[in-house]
């Protein structure tokens, strides 16, 4: 059997029905919309969310704050995350990068407090929280920020 010989099993295809093709074929005239009303029109139908007049569950519940499209988001780096390094290592962006610490889009690196590290690394990022800094600077390194 070669690819141009399949084909699917008998009953796997169904036509589709045809619909608004004349009074003979079954489905003709309203082509199965019923006689009338909203939904039997062009473009007929109910908005998304629409609950029959009912005020609606997205007017109902209260609107709280606002998160503007311009915000600066940082990629968070955790010092326990710095193991991987070897010691005196320059850890940057870059090399966060490639060892699968930071994804995506960000507006820079902040590099945080949580875990222990006992190697002395170089870190250059653009925000440094006041326990990484005193985390890496115990253990030997430095913090550059950039």
């Amino acid at each position: 059997m070669r690819l141009d010989e399949l084909k699917p099993p008998r009953g796997a295809k169904k036509k589709a029905r045809r619909v608004g093709r004349g009074p003979g074929s079954g489905r003709g005239t309203t082509a199965g919309r019923g006689t009338k009303g909203q939904r039997s029109r062009s473009g007929g139908g109910v908005p998304p969310g629409f609950e029959g007049g009912q005020m609606p569950l997205q007017r109902r519940l209260p609107k709280r704050g606002f998160r503007s499209p311009f915000r600066a988001v940082f990629a968070e780096v955790n010092v326990r995350d710095l193991k991987v390094f070897a010691a005196d290592s320059v850890v940057d962006e870059e090399l966060l990068r490639q060892n699968g610490l930071i994804k995506g889009k960000c507006a820079g690196v902040k590099l945080l407090g949580s875990g222990e590290i006992n190697k002395p690394l170089t870190v250059m990022v653009d925000r440094c929280s006041a326990g990484a800094r005193q985390k890496i600077e115990a253990a030997g390194g430095k913090i550059e920020v950039v």
